[in-house]
């Protein structure tokens, strides 16, 4: 069992999907760790808001696909917090499009690094403090790219496919220990980064979704808190689709 307000540490939480989830996270009642690499007044902004509602929330920086800062955080956290016993691997880095014929092994280690080297080394860093705990939540933001299959993106489709593996790998090894793990996969959901996209693209996307919406960070931060929540704790090794439906087959 999770408590209700156990420690939940959001990485890449300092703008996009992941500030949405950390302040959704606080208002669940979870004090949250923010982890951010760079974007320090933007952490900070997100602590004020979470904060402001009532909740508890500090801002951690670190890289986390580099094994040593990995440590410290969790260790930082731990101190500042408590121990994690909700982590959300959010972090991501650029997604560029690479046709095949000019694809190198560097590009897919770019997206590795991310989507298995850093849900790796956060999962091995928390686990200890779940354990003695008696249970936990580990919740990774994937991709419906898995599904779609996008040309040109194929370092991303594979390195999202590598870690929807290892959370249903994971989420066999980590049963017995109490130890939920699952994947919410968003489909196209605009954040900041994605504020001079040509209208007529999103009317597009928006036209192939069956609900007939664009989604909204705060329908993935709702997807994650459920998988966070005692309601959610039958459920592991699950990859939950927020996109509307986008790809129904």
């Amino acid at each position: 069992m999770v408590e209700h307000d156990a420690v939940a540490l959001v990485t890449g939480a300092s703008r996009g999907l992941g500030a949405v989830i950390a302040r959704r996270l606080a208002r669940q009642g979870h004090p949250v760790a923010v982890n951010y690499r760079s974007g320090r007044e933007r952490a900070d902004e997100v602590v004020r808001a979470v904060r402001a509602d009532g909740g508890t929330a500090e801002a951690f920086a670190a890289d986390v696909t580099d094994e040593a800062e990995v440590t410290g955080l969790v260790e930082e956290v731990g101190r500042r917090l408590g121990p994690v016993r909700v982590l959300v691997a959010n972090a991501t880095g650029p997604q560029p499009e690479i046709p095949l014929e000019d694809l190198t092994w560097q590009a897919h280690l770019d997206q590795l690094s991310f989507f298995v080297k850093s849900p790796t080394l956060l999962t091995q860093a928390v686990l200890p403090g779940m354990k003695a705990g008696g249970g936990g939540r580990v919740i990774h933001i994937g991709s419906d790219i898995v599904a779609r299959g996008l040309a040109g993106m194929s370092a991303y489709v594979a390195a999202k496919g590598a870690q929807l593996g290892l959370m249903r790998s994971w989420a066999r090894e980590l049963g017995p220990h109490g130890v939920t793990v699952n994947l919410v996969a968003p489909g196209w959901i605009p954040v900041e980064r994605h504020s001079d996209l040509p209208a007529a693209e999103r009317e597009r996307y928006r036209a192939e979704v069956p609900l007939g919406r664009i989604g909204a960070p705060e329908d993935v931060a709702a997807a994650v808190c459920f998988l966070a929540s005692d309601a959610a704790g039958y459920i592991t090794g699950e990859c939950l689709t927020v996109n509307g439906g986008h790809t129904l087959t």
